[in-house]
Order: structure tokens, then sequence, then C-alpha cells
């Protein structure tokens, strides 16, 4: 007997985002113009401009359809963009495109097998758009009017809507009451109520209150008053994840376990019957698929095992855009003796689009720390940010971009409005970079326990005589 298929609307979950300054949180898109060509620095993006003009042309394939169950490598050495250009794409890609993005190493977990944690995240990366026609009211709010009773138990009330047509008074009860109060809407917002739930959305307020002297947020938004009949017949669209509807439908309290992450393992069945079910609403029009994007970074981390799934899951029919990031040279294929490129086997590679990144020159380090220290909120004068550009230059990005906060925190101890060269080389001596590291290790190698280097010297002079 088939289970009952349900899914859930993305518009249910309210999630609180909190603003937080990480590695990537400049980067606003790929920074390309309509023609797709790149600008020098734009949406937080610099250089790499044959890189990105390749994902921007990756990009327009998936919006338009066109490359679902490819495999996109994006290949070179550390801190030059890779993760940045993938984030860039998530931006362009917009919230509707389902973007998952993961560590190779992810998948190495205790709870379930590495097929079944990759199978997840191939699934949580192809959306499917559910087309439903619902009953709405849409109006501007003339008059709330709350009755309580003495004792403060039961509530009743009357709303009045209108709209340039007509105008009309509803009843409400309790569960009205409080979700108009939940929204705090109030006489001139103009609102949005699904009649089947009866969640009720404020689109915004009108027009004819912008000029009320009432204290208004800075964001607030204005609107028309709707035309037209208060109740009539709107499409709604809600886009969910494969992935969201398995976990929903393998168990009963399947919904909570979306919150809480404790989706273990999902039976093939289940699986099945919705592949079977979403194939269905295709055919009668009530939905489409979105192929999505999974972005597996460090991926030479993967073992055989995962290289051989992936080279089965991205023939499937409903699989979506792989793009992975590497930054290793010919290494060894993990699980396995044998080297390749990337620690990638040659048929997974062969299959895939590479798009090659090269180290960062000055100019372009300099405009990379300049937005590092806007985005952090940082003041520094030029002097010290030529400082800077030359560390970054003779140890690694990463490393400049870790003492931009820390001379920050620096500067303000010292009571100076912005971070000067004093500030830059007080953390420079305080923080080491991985050259200076290595070296200090080889000077002060005896102080050290379970130290192998001088073992292996002796091995080697032994060796050669």
């Amino acid at each position: 007997m088939a289970l009952p298929i349900s899914v859930t609307s993305s518009e249910t979950k309210d999630l609180l985002r909190m603003e937080r300054v990480g590695a990537h949180s400049h980067i606003r898109g790929l920074g390309l113009d309509d023609a797709l060509d790149p600008r020098e620095t734009s949406q937080g993006m610099v250089g790499q401009l044959k890189a990105r003009r390749a994902a921007g042309v990756i990009l327009r394939m998936i919006e338009a359809g066109k490359i679902a169950g490819r495999a996109i490598l994006i290949a070179g050495p550390p801190s030059t963009g890779k993760t940045a250009i993938a984030m860039g794409m998530a931006q362009g890609l917009g919230s509707d495109v389902p973007f998952t993005m993961l560590a190779a190493s992810e998948i190495f977990s205790l709870e379930m097998s590495k097929t079944e944690a990759l199978t997840q995240a191939f699934r949580r990366s192809i959306g499917v758009r559910i087309k439903e026609e619902s009953e709405v009211i849409e109006g501007e709010v003339v008059e709330i009017q709350i009755d309580r009773t003495l004792t403060g138990g039961s509530k009743a009330g009357k709303l009045t809507l209108k709209t340039t047509d007509m105008e009309t008074i509803y009843d409400l009860g309790n569960k009205m009451i409080d979700a108009l109060n939940k929204e705090k809407v109030m006489a001139g917002d103009v609102i949005h109520i699904d009649k089947a739930s009866g969640r009720i959305t404020k689109v915004g307020r009108s027009f004819a209150r912008a000029r009320d002297y009432d204290a208004m947020a800075a964001d607030t938004k204005f609107v028309q008053c709707p035309e037209g009949e208060l109740q009539k017949r709107k499409e709604v669209v809600h886009t969910v994840s494969l992935h969201e509807i398995d976990v929903i439908n393998s168990r009963t309290q399947g919904f909570l376990a979306l919150f809480s992450g404790d989706t273990g393992e999902i039976k093939s069945e289940v699986r099945d019957q919705i592949n079977a079910k979403v194939a269905e609403w295709r055919e009668e029009g009530k939905a489409e698929i979105v192929p999505g994007v999974l972005f597996i970074d460090e991926v030479h981390m993967l073992d055989i095992e995962c290289f051989s799934f992936l080279n089965r899951a991205l023939e499937d029919e409903m699989a979506p855009v792989v793009i992975m990031a590497s930054n290793r040279g010919v290494t060894k294929i993990r699980g396995t003796k044998y080297k390749s490129p990337h620690g990638i086997p040659v048929d997974l590679l062969d299959r895939m689009l590479i798009i090659s990144t090269s180290a960062y020159d000055e100019k372009e380090i300099k405009h990379i720390l300049t937005i590092r220290c806007q985005e952090e909120d940082v003041e520094m004068t030029e002097d010290a940010k030529d400082v800077l550009t030359k560390i970054g230059g003779e140890t690694s990005l990463r490393y400049a971009i870790h003492l931009i906060t820390a001379a920050s925190l620096v500067a303000r101890k010292r009571k100076a409005t912005a971070v000067d060269i004093q500030d830059i080389k007080r953390v420079y001596s305080l923080f080491l970079d991985e050259k200076r590291s290595v070296q200090y290790l080889k000077d002060y190698e005896d102080q050290y326990m379970f130290n192998e280097t001088s073992n292996k010297m002796d091995e080697d002079t032994a060796m050669e005589m």
C-alpha cells in the first residue's frame, strides 16, 4: 500500500538569522555584467577573471536547467578564492534554487553510512516547486475591534477590511485575534489571510497612511490598496527539497526531525515512492523539479567508495550540479595506493569541467584586504595596508586576513582610531605564519617530544653509506 506523500511549505519555517562576519560574508555574487564579463572588483569578488567568467557560464546554464547531473571541479593552490567562487554562485542563484555546501570529511560519520550521507546531500540539492491554488483574503485594515470578557478568558472582535471597490466586516475568534496580535497588525496595514490555514501575512502599509505622524520604522514598506474583491483565488508556490519530503514521510515525527537534524538513514522504499509521486505531480503540472547545486569542498578527502558512488549518482535523471574544490596536486586516491591528479580517480575527472584558479598578485591582495577591513569594520591606514599586503604576498592571504581583527584589538588597546604599522608589526610578532612555524620547529626540534626529523635524517645517512 502506497504511503500518502506529505510536504510542508517553506513559508512555515520562521528562521532567525544571526548576522555574523565570516570568512566569505563579504561575497555578494560573482561580480559579472549582463554579458558575463567579470568586473575587476565587484560584489566582493576580486581578480580570478577567467575562473569567474567560467563560473558565470555554469550559473547561466543552471538557471536555464540545461546542466543537471554534471560535475564541475574548481582546482587551484590554497587561498586562491575557490570557496569564494562557489559562494558567489550560491548568491547568484538566489534563495529559490537549493544550494548545499559540505566539506568532504563531514560524510565520515558513525551515525550513517557514507553513501547515505551523500544521498541525503544530493536530495537536499534538488528542489520541488509545488503549485496550488488557495482562497485568500487581501485588503487594507480599516479598523480592528477586540472585546474581552471580564475574566480575560475568551475574546471576540471584528475586523474591517477594504479594497478600492468594496469594504467588509469579519467576525474574529481567538485564533485570528492571536495571529493579528503576533503580526502587530493595525489600521492602515495591508494584510493577506490564507483561508485554509488562517495564516496572516503583513504585506506593507497603505500609501494613504504615508503622511501619518505615527512612529514608523525606517524600513517600512508602503504598498497600494488592493483592487477588486476581497476574497480571491490565488496560485501559491512552495519550494521544498526532496530530502525534506523524505524526512517528513519517513517517520511520524518527521517534521521535528528536520529541526533537530536527527534524520537517520531513510529506507530506499520511501524514496522510491516519493520519486514516483513527484513524477506523477510533474505529469499533472502540479510540480516541477528545480535542480540545485551540491558543493563539496576539499573533495580529495573522499575515498574510492565515495568516488564510485558519485560516478553512478551523476547519471541519475534527478541529479543536481555537483561542484567540487581541491587544492591538491598529484596525490594518492584515499583508500588506494594509486596516485591521480587532485586525488580524484581519472574516470571521474573525465566527467568534469575543470575551472582553474591562480595566485593573486599584490594589487588584488590589497583590494581583498580593503574589502575585509570594511566587512570587519576596521579602520586601517594606507601604510599599514601596504605592510599587510606585503605580508600576504610572502605568507598567505588567509594569514593576512586573520591579522586584521587582531591588529584592530591592539590598536584599540592603545586608544588609536585606526590600525597603524606598529599594530601590524605587533601581531606579526605574536602570531606565526606557516613558514616561520616550520622554521621554529627545525630550530628547536630537540625540545619537542616524538620528533621524527632527526631519526629520519639518521636513516637517510645510513642508507647512503
